[in-house]
């Protein structure tokens, strides 16, 4: 053995109890989350896009949509293990020259005693499994972020629609409740992001073993795998603890007259005229409304009379399937948890 087998094979032992601690803390953030998008699955919200008030979702959509990402990140963790968990035996070269006709047999019988899986070759300029491992912590970390970039969003001032659990406070303004948690969810999401760059760029090794390469990965792959598993115990922390302001999400909605209808209000009018038609007279009741603070119902009600127009363009009747998609996020959660 050369000392890279025993050092590379030293690693794999390492991270097979890194995946085991991962895929506990992950199934933790999991279950968290589904509680959350089943308790607010129908509860309407402000959906965004671009920064703007777009249509109504609920809350427990913009949970589940958090989630998603982390189901498809524990999916993947049985494909990380059969992929990386490879023992290291291949010799100065990579050749097993040094064990004649015994070396394939000697590699197998090591494997097989440490629980790992055999190569039948040598990696030690193959990083590819390397490489593939830091994807899948920096999407993990990434997700996480997502949910920390939009609790950013909702907990800041003039939006108000999220409650954290813990916050931090100001040095000198006594009414700060800072959002520390989804802060340092972003930055640990930024941090290996960058880390990342270089461990891919590890796996270009020279020849059959290369120094340089080999001393970056160790470089970057404790970072990225600490900031890992930060990140989910930090998620499954901050979804067990916050709440929603219903009263916010529904102010939110109804401020400006009531823009998030205005979609419905266009598509309801595309009945009886021509579309073009449409979208321009709900475009024009829309800024009508955001001007004079009449909600769009009314005016509806006053251009284009004969309709329901109250019950039509309430936001609870306008989520589409974010309810149902919240609750099947809740549902394949909760699943792993009992499996």
């Amino acid at each position: 053995a050369t000392s890279q087998d025993i050092l590379d094979t030293a690693l794999v032992l390492r991270l097979r109890r890194v995946l085991e601690t991962y895929e506990t803390r992950l199934t933790a953030c999991l279950t968290a989350l589904a509680d959350l998008a089943d308790t607010h699955a129908g509860l309407s919200m402000a959906g965004r896009t671009y920064g703007q008030i777009a249509t109504p979702t609920s809350f427990g959509a913009v949970v589940a949509s958090w989630g998603g990402p982390l189901l498809g990140q524990h999916a993947k963790l049985s494909l990380v293990r059969e992929e990386l968990l490879h023992v290291s035996l291949s010799g100065a070269a990579g050749t097993l020259a040094a064990m004649g006709e015994a070396g394939p047999q000697v590699r197998a019988g090591l494997a097989d005693a440490l629980g790992l899986k055999d190569p039948g070759g040598s990696w030690h300029a193959t990083r590819d499994t390397v490489a593939g491992f830091g994807a899948w912590l920096t999407s993990t970390c990434t997700a996480l972020g997502k949910m920390g970039e939009d609790l950013l969003l909702l907990t800041q001032s003039g939006i108000g629609e999220v409650a954290l659990g813990s916050t931090g406070g100001s040095s000198t303004m006594p009414q700060k409740a800072n959002p520390v948690g989804p802060s340092l969810l972003v930055a640990l999401a930024r941090h290996t992001v960058a880390v990342n760059t270089g461990l891919q760029g590890a796996a270009l090794h020279r020849q059959e073993r290369d120094g340089a390469a080999w001393i970056t990965e160790w470089l970057a792959l404790p970072q990225m795998c600490l900031a890992t598993g930060r990140a989910l115990t930090l998620g499954a922390e901050i979804a067990a603890s916050l709440s929603p302001h219903p009263d916010r999400m529904a102010a939110n909605l109804a401020a400006d007259g009531m823009p998030a209808a205005t979609e419905a209000l266009s598509f309801a009018l595309a009945t009886t005229m021509p579309r073009p038609e449409a979208q321009a007279a709900a475009a024009a009741l829309a800024r009508e409304a955001a001007e004079t603070g009449t909600p769009l119902p009314d005016l509806a009600n006053r251009a284009h009379p004969g309709r329901d127009w109250s019950k039509l363009l309430a936001p609870a009747n306008l989520l589409g399937q974010a309810p149902a998609e919240a609750r099947a996020f809740a549902a394949a959660a909760r699943a792993l948890s009992s499996s």
